[in-house]
């Protein structure tokens, strides 16, 4: 067993777990508008303590974008259920949508997978080469049992980072929390997650709705600072040194 990555992932739950819990409703306008957020799923249990649920997602984007991203994934503009074939479905505007999509279908062995998982409908020359093999009205229907399942299903947390480069690239902390996660070996799924059903192992073996970074080095101690950092703004009397690690 690798008892450091296991002790990292140890640390970063009992870190984020301090913050405070969103479920749907909730109000947009509360959240960031640069972060890092981590979601957790209903019956998904931490390995560290069972009476906590574990991450089973980590995403970030690009500066400015933290609320228009959750929009996205929980598609908090109803308006955008009334596509055309002439316009992208929400899921190809939001991965962690397409991979529950992806999920859901192969589960019921339904072959609109072939469509849903693996065309990008976001520019107008796949619209007009491949817009032919859509099925707006099954499209719809199964957007609406997405959007259903990220809404009573899943919850999410958030740290505040507002320097874009220690979010994201090849030195941010989205690799480097993901693969904390993905190292861990006491994180992992129960046996009726949702995610086993997904066709890409990388998500089913996992545990995670996430198919990068999943190889990638564990937090170092300057991220932790950072982590810590960046909770203690929030939430001071709960924050603690990463020195808690056993």
């Amino acid at each position: 067993m690798n008892t450091n990555a296991a002790a990292l992932c140890k640390w970063l739950h009992h870190k984020i777990d301090a913050l405070p819990l969103f479920s749907y409703p909730f109000d947009l306008i509360s959240l960031p508008t640069n972060g890092i957020y981590f979601f957790y799923e209903r019956g998904e249990i931490s390995g560290h303590n069972s009476e906590k649920q574990r991450i089973v997602r980590v995403g970030t984007h690009r500066d400015g974008n933290f609320r228009s991203r959750i929009a996205q994934h929980f598609l908090l503009d109803e308006r955008k259920m009334a596509f055309t074939k002439d316009q992208p479905p929400p899921h190809d505007r939001s991965v962690f949508r397409k991979h529950i999509g992806r999920a859901l279908l192969n589960r019921a062995r339904d072959p609109y997978l072939s469509v849903w998982g693996k065309i990008d409908f976001t520019t107008p020359k796949i619209r007009n080469t491949k817009g032919h093999l859509r099925d707006i009205s099954k499209e719809v229907a199964i957007e609406q049992v997405v959007t259903q399942t990220l809404r009573q299903e899943f919850s999410l947390s958030y740290i505040e980072i507002q320097d874009e480069a220690q979010r994201m690239g090849s030195q941010g902390l989205e690799r480097a929390l993901i693969g904390t996660l993905a190292r861990c070996p006491q994180c992992r799924p129960s046996a009726h997650w949702l995610g086993r059903y997904h066709p890409d192992p990388r998500i089913s073996t996992s545990g995670i709705w996430l198919v990068h970074h999943l190889r990638a080095a564990p937090l170092s101690s300057v991220q932790m600072d950072l982590i810590t950092a960046a909770i203690e703004t929030r939430n001071p009397k709960r924050s603690a040194s990463h020195q808690e690690i056993d």
